[in-house]
């Protein structure tokens, strides 16, 4: 294996050795030779997920699942054990409620992964495998990897349909923050991470990928999010923590570093296990769809102004992001309708409430496109996708995206922008579709 070594004249550390280190390329280098042994165990083998079940009361067939992964790279300290740990003591507290004679309206089921650093192999095998009726029963997703991955601030990736459930239990969880004795979750959140777009609020961030959440929310259209601790983004640019998926990641990092007192692991805790209480017992499952209708304005906002950089492509080829503009407005007057009827629902008819709640989970199936994003036939929701030049963030309107990307260095410009055409279409005729969806039922 050759490769360049540094030149004499860089610079060095202390150490009583002699080695180089940097600046890499500059100057004269020489080539040598490195022979490397590697030693890895290469075989098939068997996986397990373990899968646990509370079964609701009035709604068995409406599931809200919990699931995290237990494999680790090595030691796992943080990744995944800060999450295993919650999601057992999660299921342990309401083992515990279980026994004192509680039960949920509807079915809660505790999903521990194996083989996610694999390929998210567990969580997507058990997707697949039981497709049909997750797509029919599903209500909701919660994910439960690691809960921190730094000390600073929450840290909140969902759907839309999540917001005001997320905001409104950090205001009743105290903040484990050092300064903010006596204060709100929430108040510490807004305070050391606002929303760029609205500085009244904490930000919450798109899913992406590169966690057990994937196969249901990016594929199957349920609801998700996911919650953890996290580093100060301002401060620091890294993508993760330092030692992340490395033999350092250990028992002892955690509790000497990141989380001495654990009380980082037990605000997360509360909140994760807070989102599956509400979703599963809540007589009207707590969605948002005029949060949903606001989120996709503001996508549109930015895909359209992306577009202004090609000004004369878009009017030469004749480019209209009207069609979308349109569906949107009707998703937003069809979700703030919706919601006035939900305000006027008679609680005491089971059947009215098992509608609207059927309205509210089914929205996010209906940005489902079974023929999925071209050339990510897996990745099958109109509106959010893992981006394709980072997997762990999220993309809005993906489809349109991807087809603008680097559009002004394709060969065929006239192909190009009737591919940004097709995906305006399939998302405006999508957009629509889910605004039909919240229509009243008669």
């Amino acid at each position: 294996m050759g490769g360049p070594t540094a030149p004499d004249s860089s610079w060095r550390g202390n150490l009583n050795v002699s080695y180089n280190i940097g600046p890499g390329f500059a100057g004269s280098y020489s080539v040598r030779k490195v022979r490397m042994h590697i030693h890895t165990h290469s075989k098939i083998t068997r996986i397990y997920n373990v899968i646990g079940t509370i079964s609701g009361a009035e709604e068995p067939d409406r599931y809200i699942i919990l699931g995290g992964h237990r494999d680790s790279w090595v030691f796992g300290g943080i990744d995944p054990t800060t999450g295993a740990a919650v999601l057992q003591e999660v299921a342990r507290s309401f083992g515990k409620m279980v026994m004192e004679g509680w039960r949920p309206k509807r079915t809660i089921i505790f999903a521990s992964w194996d083989a996610e650093e694999f390929g998210l192999l567990g969580s997507t095998e058990w997707a697949e495998e039981n497709a049909k009726v997750l797509q029919e029963r599903a209500v909701a997703y919660i994910n439960t990897d690691s809960s921190i991955e730094g000390n600073y601030t929450l840290r909140v990736d969902c759907s839309p349909l999540l917001y005001k459930l997320v905001y409104n239990l950090t205001e009743e969880i105290a903040s484990p923050d050092e300064g903010y004795e006596g204060k709100s979750l929430y108040e510490s959140w807004l305070e050391k991470d606002p929303s760029t777009e609205s500085k009244s609020r904490p930000r919450i961030n798109k899913l992406g990928s590169g966690s057990d959440f994937e196969a249901y929310f990016q594929r199957l259209g349920i609801t998700s999010g996911r919650a953890r601790y996290t580093k100060n983004r301002r401060a620091d640019k890294f993508s993760n923590y330092p030692v992340y998926h490395t033999v350092y990641e250990t028992f002892e990092l955690v509790e000497q570093f990141y989380d001495p007192t654990f009380t980082k692991q037990l605000t997360v805790a509360q909140l994760r296990g807070g989102l599956v209480y509400e979703l599963a017992d809540s007589q009207v499952i707590p969605f948002n769809c005029q949060d949903y209708g606001e989120a996709l304005r503001k996508y549109t906002n930015r895909i359209y102004n992306l577009s202004k950089k090609h000004e004369e492509q878009v009017e030469t080829y004749r480019v209209s992001f009207g069609p979308l503009f349109s569906a949107v407005t009707n998703f937003t007057e069809a979700a703030a309708d919706f919601h006035r009827r939900l305000k006027e629902v008679d609680v005491n008819n089971p059947i009215a409430v098992r509608i609207m709640n059927d309205q509210l989970m089914f929205v996010e199936r209906a940005f489902i496109d079974p023929l999925g994003l071209p050339g990510r036939k897996f990745y099958r929701h109109i509106v959010f996708a893992p981006s394709s030049h980072n997997k762990y963030a999220g993309e809005s309107f993906p489809g349109i995206y991807d087809a603008m990307f680097d559009i002004e260095n394709k060969v065929d410009q006239h192909k190009a922008w009737e591919e940004v055409k097709r995906q305006i279409s399939i998302a405006a005729f999508t957009v629509q579709a889910a605004a039909g969806t919240l229509k009243d039922v008669v």
